[in-house]
């Protein structure tokens, strides 16, 4: 197993800090993030054509590390032009070593790439002490060939964490590095 360079940033200095802010005793009581999520939704890209969803599947396989499960139309629904069993999205749930590995290029490799990038929401918080980020386009992420590249999408990522707050999540993901700001000025 290889070394994850936040994983020990989380154990040697984001633990004590959290223990210090929050008064924790236990050192299992600090919150920590157990998985993310990232889903791409293939909307109106999937109806022009199937070689499409192969080149998406492997961009987000070389994004994140992981082969996504292609999500399938449970109904029929005549305005979205949607039959049962038509593929409608992709998603990957990271866990462990990999999770981590993501979540230290998305922080300091992708975001820095996005176009008067000035910072995520503080809003963007559930009421479970759980982080979604919403991403326009997938191109800001190095593993992306950038020459050969059809179409270009979006993509969602949930960060779930064990805080019972939004203001733990809110310390947890600061103190590891997530450039979360108060106010954003457009």
């Amino acid at each position: 197993m290889y070394k994850v360079r936040l994983k020990e940033k989380y154990i040697s200095e984001v633990v004590p800090k959290m223990k210090e802010d929050f008064g924790y005793t236990n050192i299992m009581s600090v919150p920590k993030i157990t998985k993310i999520v990232v889903n791409v939704g293939l909307g109106r890209i999937i109806r022009d054509s199937k070689d499409d969803l192969k080149k998406i599947a492997t961009d987000v396989e070389n994004i994140v590390g992981q082969k996504p499960v292609v999500t399938k139309a449970k109904k029929a629904i005549s305005n979205f032009k949607t039959r049962i069993g038509m593929p409608v999205g992709l998603t990957v749930t990271l866990r462990g070593a990999k999770m981590y590995e993501f979540l230290d290029r998305l922080t300091s490799v992708a975001l820095p790439q996005i176009r008067d990038f000035r910072g995520l929401s503080k809003k963007s918080f559930d009421k479970n002490g759980n982080y979604n980020i919403g991403l326009k386009e997938h191109i800001i992420f190095p593993e992306v060939g950038k020459d050969d590249i059809k179409t270009i999408f979006g993509m969602e990522i949930n960060i779930n964490t064990t805080a019972k707050t939004d203001e733990e999540a809110y310390g947890l993901l600061k103190n590891i590095g997530l450039p979360i700001v108060d106010k954003i000025n457009r």
